[in-house]
């Protein structure tokens, strides 16, 4: 078998899929993007077609090692996000080919479902206990929200007040033992991250997501001497060199590698067992539409660590379109007490719905993340 051609579609919302062809008549699904520069990913994907054409797709590890490897610079968002979408659609190719799905392939599944969380709100979590209430009325055993809005450097009181308010009211709504993730997004800097930290600690959270920015990883050592909320961090993380230091260090509850940013199944499976060996947890990254879905949930079921995973079913990105919307096996992501099945069709699981993916991307989409200031003018994080 050989791969004969690369096809990307920027599809809404803010997604770019890929489809990869071969001799053979099987075809594979990726979904390789960064949000808010999914042209950037586009072009990326086409200059490492030139390697991949008339190459076996079954040599998976080799692929990666020369997409990675092959080029004088290596890593960061856009190029490994390039190799993840390939990288999916290798897999879904090689399962389809064999009859089975991914995980088969990875060592068998040692789970049959996986817990799931939803996002409630939107980027500013002002009005969010009733959302919170009606996703666990629908069966959530979790729920994310940001925890703040926009945080200088050093800020006042009120602004923490306030944040900590937000999640009180939730923790009242849904009771005691619903898992809240509070998503800092990186939108606060150490000073104030060890403040938000220790006031949220009577709220009993599933964990803190990106108190601080990965860049600014060593600020841990310091947050986590103030809390005992598990800190997760890892979506603008890129490889296991990035997760090395984090690792090791210490400081880092759950890693949360995004399987269409960090390299793929083929080097989320790598990391997930790196952590392992550390005895952190992984709750992959997934605010993106349903290949990407599909290729976190071949990983869950293999890996021990794994214990909780993102999805955006219904998140306030998905103007427009829906996880559901692309694909015609929509019963495949089967949602039931909070657990999502680990999917069991060949390759990826699902069924892309070719010509509506063709007739989205007629559209396409331009997305931005917004851009934030403080009431001094200055850049805020979002």
């Amino acid at each position: 078998m050989k791969i004969t051609k690369l096809t990307t579609y920027i599809v809404p919302p803010r997604w770019l899929f890929l489809k990869v062809e071969t001799d053979e008549g099987i075809i594979g699904w990726g979904e390789p993007v960064v949000e808010g520069r999914a042209l950037t990913v586009q072009a990326a994907v086409h200059e490492l077609e030139d390697y991949l054409i008339g190459k076996d797709p079954f040599l998976i590890e080799d692929h990666w090692t020369v997409m990675y490897r092959g080029g004088f610079y290596r890593g960061g968002a856009v190029h490994m996000s390039a190799i993840s979408g390939i990288d999916q659609a290798l897999w879904d190719i090689k399962g389809k080919a064999l009859g089975v799905p991914i995980h088969s392939l990875l060592g068998g599944q040692l789970r049959d479902r996986i817990k799931v969380y939803s996002w409630i709100g939107g980027d500013r979590p002002s009005d969010v206990a009733n959302n919170a209430k009606e996703v666990v009325a629908r069966g959530f055993k979790a729920i994310k929200l940001n925890g703040c809005e926009e945080m200088q450097i050093v800020d006042t009181n009120e602004k923490v007040e306030k944040a900590v308010e937000t999640i009180a009211i939730i923790r009242e709504a849904i009771g005691p033992h619903i898992g809240i993730g509070v998503d800092f997004h990186g939108r606060v800097h150490k000073p104030m991250a060890k403040v938000l930290a220790k006031e949220l600690d009577p709220y009993k959270l599933m964990f803190i997501e990106e108190p601080v920015l990965s860049e600014n990883k060593e600020a841990l050592r310091d947050i986590v001497n103030h809390t005992s909320t598990p800190i997760a961090l890892g979506e603008r993380l890129f490889s296991r060199w990035d997760f090395k230091q984090v690792l090791s260090d210490g400081y880092v509850d759950i890693i949360q590698p995004d399987l269409s940013h960090a390299g793929g199944i083929t080097e989320c499976r790598k990391i997930a067992a790196m952590a392992e060996a550390y005895d952190v947890a992984l709750a992959p990254h997934c605010p993106l539409g349903p290949i990407a879905l599909a290729a976190c949930l071949q990983v869950d079921a293999v890996c021990y660590n794994a214990f909780i995973q993102e999805q955006s079913l219904g998140i306030h990105y998905n103007k427009g379109n829906d996880i559901l919307d692309y694909i015609s096996n929509k019963e495949v992501f089967q949602y039931a007490d909070g657990f999502v099945s680990i999917p069991q069709g060949p390759g990826l699981g699902i069924e892309v719905d070719e010509a509506y993916v063709i007739e989205r991307a007629k559209e396409g989409h331009r997305w931005r993340n917004p851009i934030w200031r403080h009431a001094d003018g200055s850049f805020a994080e979002w």
